[in-house]
């Protein structure tokens, strides 16, 4: 066995996707809830807070920018955003 062929297996990988989309999803409906009207970059290093301790080695992408942008810009309510908790 190769030290390559050490991997996850697909049930796990699923979850453990599954719950990295659920934090991504508290922590932008957290920041559409409290940081409505703010600009991009204070969103962005909202986000970037509460997720940076979640992961391993976390490095964010386009997404953070995609989200924050998308909060920033009105485009999920705050009252859409405490609905759907």
């Amino acid at each position: 066995m190769e030290l390559n062929d050490v991997k996850w297996n697909e049930q796990a990988r699923d979850k453990i996707l599954l719950d990295a989309d659920r934090a991504l999803q508290e922590a932008v409906r957290e920041a559409a809830s409290s940081l409505s009207g703010k600009d991009k970059d204070e969103v962005y290093k909202f986000l970037f807070e509460k997720l940076k301790d979640q992961f391993v080695d976390f490095q964010p992408g386009p997404d953070l920018t995609k989200y924050a942008e998308a909060v920033a810009g009105g485009e999920l309510a705050a009252d859409e955003a405490r609905a759907e908790g």
